[in-house]
């Protein structure tokens, strides 16, 4: 057993031992529950048809891999699935909550029942629960801007089905200043309303991921309906793996691993660049623009460095003059071996 996990489980045994209550189960529980963020999420109010999920995220802070068997829930409201199955030291992964709004309405709740079979047998239960609303309908449930080059404005088109006939968008709030709304009213009659929601996003959004929610007022109802937006802007280039793990290095040792920097269209690498001299990059020395780069980054653990992780940003620039997400590097400097 790592030291890591034992000292999790000692720590979990004395806290309940004190209770005077069962402690073998609860220790066993702990240590896995340790590496969730959090374990419940109320989604609130939804529409029917809106695509509604949630990430339960989790680390391993242990030196031994952890392995997710299998993940189940007490509803069929509740879809849930693994990110990754296998986390190595210090990476992260997500179970997913999916929320089946398309196929049930009113209050739903579930337990998710998360079994770990790796280094040690655990089970950690996750909790969900919402209202899904069945008189407001989204058609698609979510606005998918796609992907998108820097610059690149971009625009979309939801529905939304209103089934209470006197019922109206009285407003609808976007967290995102690069993202607006126009709301057009396409129909009405007694037995309801449809709207076109026209969804933009600008062209100054940054290189990244967009995940937002537009928010929905509506007449006769003091809770908002969220409206979920997601995309991806690009440079163009792409950066593998997108968060860089060099491994686990002693003191006056180094460690290297390669980044892959691929474009649609040929390119140079012209720096790289770390907020810690202790992290390195080679640069390709043929100066020659090319659409794929393979570029080696070492980290040289210091003597006298702290163990325990490391964590620094790398910034890579090239000649397209356009800038790049900064990318998360991860080390883990070691006890030197025979050291007390």
């Amino acid at each position: 057993m790592t030291r890591t996990i034992r000292f999790a489980i000692i720590l979990s045994f004395l806290s309940v031992l004190a209770l005077g209550i069962s402690t073998t189960d609860v220790c066993a529980k702990q240590w896995a529950r340790q590496m969730f963020k959090v374990t419940k999420h109320d989604f609130g109010n939804v529409a029917k048809n809106s695509l509604t999920e949630f990430r339960f995220d989790l680390s391993n802070i242990y030196m031994e891999d952890v392995h997710i068997a299998s993940v189940t829930s007490t509803c069929g409201c509740t879809t849930p699935r693994i990110e990754k199955k296998t986390l190595k030291t210090y990476e992260r992964g997500a179970i997913i909550a999916h929320f089946n709004t398309d196929r049930f309405t009113g209050s739903k709740g579930a337990t998710l029942t998360v079994t770990i079979d790796r280094p040690y047998y655990a089970q950690v239960q996750l909790h969900v629960k919402g209202y899904i609303r069945s008189d407001v309908v989204f058609s698609p449930g979510s606005v998918n801007l796609g992907t998108a080059e820097e610059g690149q404005p971009v625009e979309r088109t939801v529905s939304v089905r209103l089934y209470n006939g006197g019922q109206r968008i009285l407003k609808i709030e976007s967290p995102n200043p690069s993202i607006s709304v126009k709301p057009v009213l396409r129909s009405q009659s007694y037995s309801g309303s449809t709207y076109d929601l026209h969804v933009r996003s600008e062209g100054d959004i940054p290189p990244g991921y967009i995940n937002d929610r537009l928010l929905l007022t509506l007449s006769g109802s003091q809770r908002k309906v969220p409206l979920e937006v997601a995309g991806r802007v690009t440079t163009g280039i792409t950066v593998s793996p997108s968060a860089l793990f060099l491994g686990v290095v002693e003191p006056g040792r180094k460690i290297t691993k390669k980044l892959v920097v691929h474009g649609r269209t040929p390119f140079r690498v012209t720096r790289v660049l770390c907020d810690d001299n202790s992290f390195s990059a080679e640069l390709p020395q043929d100066g020659i623009a090319k659409r794929t780069h393979v570029i080696p980054v070492t980290f040289m653990a210091r003597e006298g460095d702290q163990t325990g992780r490391v964590t620094r940003k790398i910034q890579i620039e090239t000649d397209t003059g356009r800038t790049m997400p900064e990318l998360a590097a991860h080390a883990v400097i070691s006890a030197a071996e025979g050291a007390n």
